[in-house]
């Protein structure tokens, strides 16, 4: 009867190649899978985006 609003927020994860650290952030324009984004702070290996996905939150 009564009908929530639901919100999806999107949300990528970034993962190094050498260290394996895996980051989760908010997805910004221009992110696409694979694109290595920038050096490692553990490690200063390459990062990459490994999964972009949306969690739904309710209103």
């Amino acid at each position: 009867m009564f009908s929530k609003e639901k919100t999806v927020v999107e949300y990528t994860i970034e993962k190094c190649k050498s260290c394996n650290l895996e980051r989760k952030r908010k997805f910004k324009d221009g992110d696409y899978l694979f694109l290595e984004t920038l050096k490692c702070e553990s490690c200063d290996g390459l990062v990459q985006i490994e999964k972009i996905f949306g969690e739904t939150i309710d209103q």
